[in-house]
């Protein structure tokens, strides 16, 4: 415990969060060195090859990733930490990320029964983590409930029931370990209620594969902050619309209450059009508790060493923001932001008007001549 507690104070969660603005639109581009991500967990999480998924949605959208998997279906908590092979996992890269799933039904326990079934093997798991690379970013995979619940147990024997009792576990644990909760089991909800899509397996508690792939995408927009890109290929895309639409929506919604609100960096883009002066504004700043230096670059010459500020672009156009950051473990990532301010419809049709008044005029008084 006493090494958990200690390493887990200079924990380093790169979360990138975009934020759309008016009159300009965002995307994120691939930080310099790959993001590296392990996922640890069991069929929930290898059904359908959910982090291949994951690994195609990331690097559509221009992220550069490197994601494997370490599973054992039907594994707990407990079965987990007896496992060599994950051990092994664990210590193959210096991971960026390491996403824990456990055994559903062992999440829906009480605190009282967690603190004893569970907590002595995620100590053991995150230790082994932590002695490895201090700087490993944890997050909780937070499934979902079986479509009818668990009928051998009175207080998950329903649907609704068992997912409440899940995302509470998981809640608990991000409690005790001051983790993050991606909520996978929420979204899942938020889609099972528009009754557009079946996201189960025919067994009734895995997921088929727009499960898998409402998985996966959560995980993407909880890492990232953006949404994946349309039209894949993995699902009909009118289904992927619809899971990243509730991903969203969840996400944008509880960001503070699954502690995926920290550790993040922000830039916002907003063009300020008056009848005088057209400015192109962009804020930033940086939310890393635990950070040695940033070095912001907006133009060429134009540099920033501030954690937050602002800058004036002159012209409309296409940018690259780039952020580099020195964390608390001394290591450097860099961050690319490619924003495009867009000239406001009535301003280019105003200019549009006076270059044809222009051609006008030039040739009227070609024809006088």
């Amino acid at each position: 415990m006493a090494l958990r507690t200690s390493m887990k104070n200079i924990m380093l969660k790169k979360f990138f969060n975009g934020i759309l603005a008016l009159f300009a639109t965002s995307t994120v581009t691939a930080q310099s060195e790959p993001l590296k991500i392990l996922f640890i967990g069991n069929s929930y999480t290898h059904m359908n090859d959910m982090p291949r998924m994951f690994d195609k949605i990331a690097k559509d959208a221009g992220m550069n990733v490197i994601v494997e998997k370490n599973t054992q279906s039907g594994a707990s908590f407990h079965v987990h930490s007896e496992r060599k092979d994950m051990y092994k996992a664990i210590k193959k890269r210096q991971w960026d990320y390491i996403v824990l799933q456990g055994y559903s039904r062992e999440l829906a326990y009480n605190p009282a029964d967690l603190d004893t079934a569970t907590i002595p093997y995620l100590n053991q798991i995150i230790d082994s983590i932590y002695s490895h690379n201090p700087c490993t970013n944890l997050l909780f995979y937070m499934t979902w409930g079986y479509d009818e619940g668990y009928s051998e147990q009175e207080d998950v024997n329903s649907y609704v029931k068992m997912a409440d009792k899940i995302e509470a576990g998981y809640r608990y644990l991000s409690g005790v370990y001051d983790v993050p909760v991606v909520p996978v089991g929420m979204v899942w909800k938020k889609v099972k209620e528009l009754q557009a899509m079946d996201l189960y397996d025919p067994d009734r508690a895995h997921p088929s594969k727009q499960g898998s792939f409402l998985a996966a995408s959560t995980f993407f927009e909880a890492i990232f902050g953006i949404q994946g890109r349309q039209d894949l290929g993995i699902i009909r895309e009118r289904d992927a619309r619809k899971i990243r639409e509730a991903a969203n929506h969840i996400l944008m919604e509880n960001r503070v209450f699954y502690k995926l609100d920290r550790y993040q960096l922000d830039i916002t883009t907003t063009i300020v059009d008056t009848l005088d002066e057209e400015k192109m504004i962009v804020e930033y700043a940086i939310n890393y508790p635990e950070i040695k230096s940033i070095m912001w670059t907006f133009e060429k010459g134009a540099t920033s060493s501030a954690f937050s500020g602002v800058y004036e672009f002159k012209r409309h156009g296409k940018y690259k923001i780039q952020a580099d950051v020195v964390n608390g473990c001394g290591d450097t990532r860099t961050y690319n932001r490619e924003i495009l301010f867009v000239e406001p419809e009535r301003k280019r049709r105003k200019k549009i008007c006076k270059d044809k008044k222009k051609d006008i005029e030039e040739t009227e008084s070609e024809e006088t001549e």
